[in-house]
């Protein structure tokens, strides 16, 4: 959730967001929209960057939970196997298809190989209209793959595709690290969990092998179906 405060200066506009969302200054980031003019009414707009959904009150949130998570699941949710020889119709066939959905929404691209690891067939997407490809926070993209999955198991079900454009999924997963590092930190701080956003199970993956060297927390998942979130939890004896 984006929020926006205002105030003569910039820290008056803050401890307004402090108030008013009942939150610490470390809890959230701060964009300055406007400075304003020099003179007697200037004042800064400040755009406070909160998600509501990784804040909690509830002085409960420490004690054990009640719902049925773990971070092992997500493990075990996919496993990587042996490296299968490289088929060259099946690709194209794959490739050939993604344009040709991508055609449908009204768009041109070009789909290529553009990696293989283990069992995935990685998939690049180029087009002038990539943006449009990718989609708000990939969900376009993920979509995209998915179809491509389900139109690949017709043929082969021991492969899986991976679709992405522009390098889009590589930046998505630096950020998702950079976010569990920084959530794990407050955490750490405040002796309080916190809920990440929902994720799918290899982004879920990623945090909980990101955090598991991280010394005072530990990482669980939780809720139901295919989007779940990873609760970081302080350890009760860290100090």
């Amino acid at each position: 959730m984006i929020r926006e405060f205002e105030g003569k200066t910039e820290q008056e506009a803050i401890n307004k967001a402090i108030e008013e969302l009942h939150i610490d200054r470390e809890d959230f980031d701060v964009e300055v929209v406007d400075n304003g003019r020099r003179g007697l009414f200037k004042k800064a707009n400040v755009k406070i960057r909160v998600n509501v959904e990784t804040y909690s009150d509830d002085e409960e949130d420490t004690e054990p939970f009640a719902q049925d998570f773990s971070a092992e699941e997500d493990y075990a949710e996919e496993e990587e196997e042996e490296t299968l020889e490289q088929d060259e119709e099946f690709e194209n066939n794959i490739c050939s298809f993604i344009e040709g959905v991508v055609s449908h929404m009204g768009y041109d691209c070009k789909a290529s190989v553009s990696e293989r690891r283990g069992r995935k067939v990685c998939i690049s997407v180029e087009s002038t209209s990539s943006n449009i490809i990718i989609g708000r926070k990939g969900k376009n993209l993920d979509a995209l793959q998915v179809l491509a999955n389900v139109y690949a198991g017709k043929f082969d079900s021991k492969r899986k595709i991976i679709v992405d454009s522009e390098g889009y999924r590589t930046r998505h997963e630096e950020q998702i690290i950079k976010e569990a590092h920084r959530t794990a930190q407050q955490v750490r701080k405040s002796g309080r969990s916190r809920l990440l956003e929902p994720m799918n199970p290899y982004e879920r993956r990623l945090v909980h092998t990101a955090l598991n060297d991280v010394t005072g927390i530990e990482t669980k998942s939780e809720g139901e179906g295919l989007y779940k979130q990873v609760r970081i939890i302080p350890k009760r004896r860290y100090r």
